[in-house]
């Protein structure tokens, strides 16, 4: 059987994930409702998100629904059920997924770290220029003039005397 996702969406009361897909061999859109049990404010998000992509009745309709979606899904509830606003939450979410240029990412710990670079990861895959795009060109020449006076670097000066 094959299936096609067409949204996904949350459900706080009682908590559940609902898949809007058609069914390509009928032809017809349906609504899966999926519960979501044993989830608390708590939870592991990432780990819920991957036990449901894997479970066996779910996993041909979820085939197609990306992890990291089914992650910001379980992010809204877990807001919900600390009693956060949806606003609130949305923020939250947005703020995970932007990276700030001026913060340091030697201080973050390692399951931070690994979170934005995947977020650079997959910024860079968004904005790559691929061989089949186009407006993609194999070769690109650039001429940087000199129109301004170059800066002298106060690193090098030195180690000319020893050549």
């Amino acid at each position: 059987m094959s299936y096609m996702a067409k949204k996904c969406g949350v459900r706080f009361q009682p908590p559940a994930i609902i898949l809007v897909y058609e069914d390509k061999e009928a032809g017809k859109s349906r609504q899966r409702i999926m519960p979501i049990r044993n989830f608390s404010k708590y939870s592991d998000c990432s780990r819920a998100a991957e036990q449901l992509k894997n479970n066996p009745r779910h996993k041909d309709y979820l085939d197609l629904v990306s992890l990291r979606q089914l992650e910001k899904l379980y992010k809204l509830l877990k807001g919900h059920l600390k009693g956060e606003s949806l606003k609130v939450t949305l923020e939250e979410i947005k703020k995970e997924e932007t990276i700030d240029p001026e913060e340091d990412l030697n201080k973050l710990d390692d399951k931070e770290l690994a979170k934005r670079k995947h977020v650079m990861d997959e910024l860079f895959e968004k904005n790559r220029k691929k061989k089949d795009d186009p407006d993609f060109e194999y070769e690109i020449e650039v001429d940087f003039t000199k129109d301004e006076q170059a800066e002298s670097c106060g690193w090098d000066d030195a180690s000319d005397e020893g050549f």
